[in-house]
């Protein structure tokens, strides 16, 4: 018998999202990120339910680029790590995608391109503060004037940052690395991309004339002690697998490995065909909500590589193959990611290849 853990895609979800974004976003384009396999929703998939109407995407990687131009996708395409070789620039000029440019080695490699294989869109990074990757916001003048004046650079070259505590709305550090991009990009030609989620929902002086929003194009919070229905978005992604047991221990018995978790009193356990393999969370603590027939219940004892065990006295009436959902409509995955000390986007992405993804026009 197969398992039964699947990853149900909501791809109303993830239009509904888009739009949102756009009115949050004002008169700026929308940058639909899509790297990480779509924060582990699918690539192709997220793609073209975003298709018509997201003006660009963002990837991490030239081969994710590959993939969505395979798939028939136009617009713009921005490679966020830009070049990491030589002949990384020939490729991305036959591929038509956007290069982003945050270090002094890749330079000379596009001053040393052909620019019979058509002119590079590209971007400047700018370091205002994140301090990973990006040239020094002194030396933003020299490259954007060295980039335009090569011949196959496109005229048109952008301005990017990154903020490093965006979802910190009342805190210092996203205004001063706002003041410090314009200051130090006035006056130069082409357009600007500073707001990631987060400087979207609470930064409206960084939206400028694209936004490059990732995270709540798939529902997911970037606010500590937030879900993302909490700003109006839809979980694009339903996590559910099904009961294959249920055990009737006694008080003091005890479950799973290690036996960290002892009964209190005499009670039905459920297994449920989920783990660790799955990329359920091994850290998920005892406690973590899981929902059963759409009722509340809790994981107890250690989550294993294929099963985890549920505590069932609020549901008495579970049976054996009954639904168990692990985050979606009425469970927040923030919420099970606060349990298991990590975030959202971890949990997204770390979905395995024997998780079956299905889609779901909701």
């Amino acid at each position: 018998m197969s398992r039964t853990t699947v990853a149900t895609i909501h791809m109303g979800a993830l239009r509904h999202n888009l739009a949102r974004v756009r009115k949050l976003a004002g008169d700026a384009k929308v940058m639909a990120v899509v790297k990480a396999d779509a924060y582990g929703h699918g690539l192709e998939r997220v793609a073209r339910a975003l298709d018509a109407d997201a003006e660009a995407f963002a990837v991490a990687a030239i081969a994710d680029g590959l993939r969505l131009r395979a798939a028939g996708h136009k617009q713009r395409i921005v490679v966020l790590s830009g070049p990491d070789t030589p002949s990384d620039i020939a490729e991305m000029q036959r591929l038509q995608l956007d290069a982003l440019i945050h270090h002094d080695e890749q330079l000379p490699w596009l001053a040393k391109a052909d620019p019979v294989r058509g002119r590079l869109r590209v971007w400047v990074k700018i370091d205002t503060g994140m301090h990973r990757l990006g040239f020094a916001p002194g030396r933003a003048r020299e490259v954007h004037a060295a980039l335009r004046a090569m011949p196959a650079v496109d005229d048109e070259v952008g301005l990017m940052t990154h903020f490093a505590s965006s979802e910190d709305f009342q805190g210092e550090d996203t205004a001063l690395q706002i003041a410090r991009f314009r200051e130090v990009t006035e006056g130069l030609s082409g357009p600007r991309a500073l707001s990631n989620s987060a400087a979207v929902l609470g930064w409206p002086d960084a939206r400028a004339d694209w936004v490059r929003t990732g995270g709540i194009l798939y529902g997911l919070s970037v606010v500590d002690g937030k879900s993302g229905a909490d700003f109006g978005f839809r979980s694009a992604m339903t996590l559910t697998t099904r009961l294959v047991a249920i055990n009737r221990l006694a008080r003091g018995e005890r479950v799973g490995y290690n036996g960290t978790y002892e009964c209190p009193e005499d009670m039905a356990v459920g297994v449920a065909a989920i783990g660790y393999g799955d990329g359920y969370p091994r850290s998920a603590a005892i406690g973590t909500p899981v929902l059963v027939n759409g009722l509340r219940a809790s994981i107890v004892g250690r989550v294993s590589m294929d099963l985890i065990t549920i505590d069932l006295r609020n549901v008495p009436a579970a049976r054996v193959g009954d639904r168990v959902t692990l985050w979606g409509e009425g469970l927040p995955v923030e919420t099970v990611a606060a349990a298991a000390g990590t975030i959202s986007y971890d949990l997204t992405c770390g979905m395995t290849r024997r998780v079956l993804f299905v889609e779901d026009e909701s």
